[in-house]
């Protein structure tokens, strides 16, 4: 289908990192069925899964189904070649992902691991916490607003695969997430003004060119889970695991943010993961005055209502869960190591 009305909207398209994602460019400068190659399905079976390249050619195609790019037709989000190749970038990081995580249908085992506290010092909160400076700050937010400025699309796209119990519960995490119908309230305004209060570009994609492969794969993860119904079980392990950890880390990095005198819109949106004398229910109010999920309410309504359901689910709620930490885990290593070494966390130094 031709569209004509390219508008001027969207971030800009970013800078290739190797063959996949410069063939990607380069075919959406165009239109679809122009005849511009995409890169050979043999290129993205040989590349590293968890690389550079990789996971900006899969944060391309991903982004097309979210605000797309600006300039950029469209129609390139169900053109049936950028498909088959994004499938096939799919299938080599999947493959790896299921290499490397235990093969468990244990949920409960698979989160209480999540909840055993790291060692002061070996997690990116207890860092930024105990040894941040503001520029690790900004650099962590500028790197997570590929995820945090977006965060709770993804999930929305499971709503219409569940039912009963687990469709109602997630709905209202979600309804949380979007604000409670406040927009000012949502999380992705109150990380822009976050970003805004440590001196950073809010705008949508503004830090892409700057995001390590090691964050473009976490958010990828939530954007492949979130399109494949058949990974609708994964999601929610997704899901559950983000809420399992987010509240000590959360804590963390509010005190980082204080100590390093960020402002009181970055203390908040973290204050907002983790409000103070927080009961176990159906959710708090956080100090910006919106509902915040209970991590009990995402185990027992949103996984526990899809098992009821769909109990052979099991194996891939918790395969979503050791997939989140497999990858939180590459990139938590890539920032320390940087670090400590007292360079920049970042792809480079723009």
């Amino acid at each position: 289908m031709e569209n004509a009305d390219v508008r001027p909207t969207g971030p800009t398209l970013p800078t290739g990192r190797g063959d996949l994602s410069y063939g990607v460019v380069r075919a959406l400068r165009g239109r679809p069925g122009s005849g511009t190659p995409l890169p050979a399905r043999t290129a993205a079976d040989d590349a590293a899964p968890y690389g550079e390249d990789l996971h900006l050619a899969l944060y391309l195609c991903y982004e097309l189904h979210y605000r797309g790019f600006c300039g950029v037709d469209p129609a390139w989000e169900w053109d049936p070649a950028l498909l088959a190749f994004r499938a096939t970038l799919e299938r080599h990081f999947l493959d790896a992902l299921r290499a490397d995580t235990k093969r468990r249908a244990d949920v409960d085992e698979a989160l209480a691991d999540l909840l055993v506290e790291p060692p002061d010092g070996t997690s990116v909160s207890h860092y930024l916490r105990d040894e941040g400076e503001l520029w690790h700050l900004r650099e962590y937010a500028a790197q997570r607003s590929v995820q945090h400025l977006k965060e709770a699309d993804p999930y929305a796209w499971v709503i219409p695969r569940l039912r009963g119990r687990a469709k109602a519960a997630m709905a209202a995490v979600e309804f949380a997430e979007f604000g409670a119908g406040h927009a000012g309230r949502s999380r992705s305004r109150l990380y822009a003004d976050l970003m805004t209060d440590l001196g950073l570009d809010a705008a949508y994609g503004r830090y892409v060119e700057v995001t390590t492969g090691e964050m473009l794969a976490s958010v990828n993860l939530m954007s492949m889970f979130g399109l494949h119904r058949a990974l609708r079980g994964a999601l929610v392990g997704h899901r559950a695991a983000v809420e399992a950890v987010s509240v000590p880390a959360a804590r963390r990095l509010a005190e980082a943010m204080r100590g390093a005198g960020a402002g009181g819109a970055a203390v908040r949106f973290y204050g907002a993961y983790a409000p103070d004398d927080t009961p176990s229910g159906e959710g708090t109010h956080d100090p910006a005055g919106h509902l915040t999920a209970d991590p009990a309410l995402v185990r027992r309504e949103v996984v526990g209502g899809l098992l009821d359901d769909e109990p052979w689910l099991e194996t891939d709620v918790a395969f979503g869960v050791d997939a989140t930490g497999v990858l939180d885990a590459r990139l938590a290593e890539r920032l320390l190591t940087a670090w400590r070494d007292g360079l920049s966390g970042l792809r480079s130094s723009r």
